[in-house]
């Protein structure tokens, strides 16, 4: 028999739910099986769970018709499971690397019916808070089972169902499932402890609790939060069904209810100010209505006198008491905001820069009305016309003439503009005036930290590329490549956005975890691609000759990424030792990564068949006259998989980068084509023209149907037509729209 299976009800995890899964599958112990349960997810969460299966045998999905709730949908997988013990693991939560092995000895050692592991709040800004394991078991809670008659303090430990492991014949004996609404951990929890016979304490981490910026009911306002009285009620006609059995456990059992009550109340993200004191009513009658006729262990200091409160049914006093405390704690706060700032007098200098008198030119127009017909565009910092945004910049004046284009340029690049492109230089009064007033701004990185958010703007982020490497909020695991971030800033940013762009499902997901806000997401393909899949031969016969390249000559481009741990790095690659494996009709254009590493050579003619193109400005001109692309791992891939054409994955130090870096998506496993780990190896493949071997054809035919199916053309239009022209369609033709919002409970 299995002995544990895994229930992971899915319900707009997208973004997290591949973490999850890897991380149980990937454990050092193989007796397992997974549930996955798409509970009627509007996101890919299905796609995924399908994906796995496809290659695991372990996973079982299940996909609901309709949406039923974290409950019931944990049920359901209750259901189908098999193995000896269940874990519900919720599907944005993942497993500690290595604690499944301690887990399965613990669960063969002791046989408990339940066995309780502990936890770390795992919070979007990379900090991690304990448990209350140490607090709840100042010494070691040991091996041994115990009924909870015997160690109530167990009931403190967090109520949730993900935090302990059960044994399946237990819940069926017992008939304990999980109740639909909200707080549906409550009445399942609380009353398998009670009925257990064996409970085990495992003080040894071994799950995440993922504390999102976004999406959590526990940071969501609403009259959903009353739904916590009606479990808490299930609990006690449980209780009462089963009699003396259970009777001297009902004192610990109504100070951990009022504790909860207490606890919701007091969150300020749950209940909001007109509902406290019908919440606070309910409490107290539930006070009278479930108090042991022998009272009940009263906290004491504050929280006890918080408890006397509600017995009276003083609302006005508890309300003022915890005014009081909160404006203690705010004081506390800015006392020490203040002593961090606090410099002497004399080191402050009071000098009125340019800069500082632009920024006030800058707050004087925002008190101006928008322009309700002007869209900013940028790229890469001001660098110039280019990527998404331009894709985009193109199809508005197409399709929404109506809309003045203006374009914020570095004055160094100036020259670098199409003819005809209205622009203002970045820094200049022009420029701030534009950030000020322009209704769209438009960008596939992020506008400077001053820009405001103004009612009725709408910011869209295009992005630059399919992430392989890690982004966002996920680089705090790799500091390495977060040098210099702040990540506060990063999410003041990220909440100005409107729209997000994406090319596929997988970025999707990505950015959805990466950057957690309440923009909606275009899933509509990559307007910047657009070109690539309209491109005519005629057309690339003109780009090739531009460049010097014969019509008979083979192109080789390679298109490394950079790499932040490793400034100044360069590849092991011999450019004369590829064009002799290329023959003579060989032609190798180079191109450095556009950030610190560019090397910007003039451009000339070839010199042996080898053109340096760092300086070449349209990244989509090369694409089309390449014959094949060689990369790394970078989001070049993605793009150049729109043209069907053979891609080298070349990755000589791909272990040592996914470790610094961190990453999505191992180009190793999942290749867009061929695979090269070391350059004798790359010599190889093309001397042997594996590039265009069978495997190799199959495995950029898989990569493109995975990445590169919105991909047709018009996805630039899309954008125009959904964030310009307001065209809402539920679906629209090519894409996908997802708003940001709250899980399903």
């Amino acid at each position: 028999m299995t002995l544990i299976s895994f229930v992971v009800p899915a319900f707009k995890v997208q973004g997290y739910l591949r973490e999850c899964l890897d991380s149980i599958l990937d454990q050092p112990y193989a007796d397992l099986e997974v549930i996955g349960v798409d509970d009627a997810s509007p996101d890919d969460s299905g796609e995924i769970l399908a994906e796995y299966a496809a290659r695991d045998p372990r996973v079982h999905p299940v996909r609901l018709a309709e949406n039923v709730g974290l409950g019931p949908a944990r049920n359901i997988g209750l259901d189908r499971a098999v193995g000896e013990y269940v874990w519900f693991v919720d599907g944005d939560d993942w497993l500690v690397a290595g604690c499944l092995p301690h887990v399965a000895d613990r669960l063969l050692a002791t046989r408990p019916d339940a066995l309780i592991v502990d936890h770390v709040r795992a919070h979007w800004n990379n900090v991690g808070t304990r448990s209350a394991m140490r607090d709840v078991f100042p010494e070691p809670p040991g091996e041994a089972t115990f009924r909870l008659r015997d160690r109530p303090e167990t009931m403190r430990l967090l109520h949730t169902a993900w935090n302990r492991v059960v044994r399946r014949q237990f819940l069926v004996d017992r008939e304990l499932r999980f109740a639909p609404g909200w707080y549906e951990d409550v009445s399942f929890s609380y009353p398998a402890l009670m009925a257990a016979e064996r409970i085990g304490v495992l003080d040894r981490v071994c799950l995440n609790y993922r504390q999102r910026r976004t999406g959590a009911i526990t940071r969501t306002r609403g009259d959903r939060h009353f739904e916590v009285f009606a479990q808490w009620h299930r609990v006690f006609r449980l209780m009462d069904r089963w009699g003396p059995a259970v009777e001297e456990l009902r004192p610990a059992v109504f100070e951990r209810m009022i504790w909860h009550y207490l606890t919701v109340l007091g969150n300020g993200e749950r209940t909001a100010p007109e509902l406290r004191p019908a919440f606070f009513a309910q409490i107290h009658a539930d006070f009278n209505r479930f108090r042991p006729p022998g009272g009940y262990p009263v906290p004491g200091g504050v929280e006890g006198l918080k408890h006397r409160l509600v017995a009276a049914g003083r609302w006005r006093t508890f309300s003022a008491l915890r005014a009081a405390n909160q404006a203690g704690d705010a004081a506390r706060r800015s006392v020490r905001r203040v002593r961090r700032r606090v410099l002497p007098v004399a080191r402050r200098t009071a000098r009125v820069t340019r800069n500082a008198a632009l920024r006030e030119y800058y707050r004087a127009e925002l008190r101006r009305p928008l322009d309700p017909t002007l869209a900013l565009f940028a790229a890469y910092w001001y660098r110039g016309y280019a990527c998404n945004p331009a894709a985009v910049y193109a199809a508005a004046r197409a399709l929404a003439p109506q809309v003045r284009g203006v374009w914020i340029v570095r004055r160094d690049r100036v020259d670098t503009l199409p003819p005809g492109v209205e622009y203002v230089v970045a820094g200049t009064p022009a420029y701030y005036r534009a950030l000020a007033r322009a209704r769209w701004l438009v960008n596939n990185v992020n506008f400077p930290d001053f820009v405001r958010k103004r009612p009725g703007s709408v910011h869209l982020q295009t992005h630059h590329g399919t992430p392989v490497k890690v982004m966002g909020l996920d680089q705090q695991r790799y500091p390495v490549g977060a040098m210099g971030m702040n990540f506060a800033k990063l999410l003041r940013r990220v909440d100005r956005w409107d729209y997000s762009v994406t090319s596929n499902s997988f970025s999707t997901q990505m950015w959805e975890r990466a950057y957690p806000a309440a923009y909606t997401t275009l899933e509509v393909g990559y307007p910047r691609n657009d070109r690539l899949a309209l491109a005519t031969p005629e057309e690339i016969r003109k780009l090739r000759a531009e460049l010097g390249i014969g019509p008979d000559e083979r192109v080789v481009l390679y298109a490394p990424t950079h790499r932040e741990h490793l400034p100044g790095w360069r590849p092991p690659f011999d450019p004369d030792r590829l064009l002799d494996a290329l023959g003579p009709a060989g032609r190798l254009l180079m191109r450095s990564h556009y950030f610190h590493d560019r090397d910007r050579r003039p451009r000339g003619p070839a010199a042996g068949g080898l053109l340096d193109v760092s300086s070449h400005d349209r990244v989509e001109d090369l694409y089309l006259v390449a014959d094949v692309l060689v990369t790394d791992y970078s989001s070049a891939m993605f793009d150049y998989a729109v043209l069907d054409r053979p891609i080298v994955v070349y990755a000589p130090d791909w272990e040592a980068y996914r470790v610094a870096r961190g990453v999505y998506f191992d180009p190793l496993a999942e290749p867009p084509g061929a695979v090269a780990v070391d350059f004798p190896g790359l010599l190889e493949l093309f001397r042997s023209d594996a590039i265009r071997s069978t495997p190799a054809e199959q495995a950029r035919q898989r990569f493109r149907a995975r990445f590169c199916a919105l991909d047709d053309g018009h996805a630039a239009e899309r954008v125009v037509r959904r964030v310009f022209l307001d065209d809402r369609p539920g679906r629209p033709a090519g894409g996908v729209e997802r708003s940001g919002g709250v899980d399903a409970p």
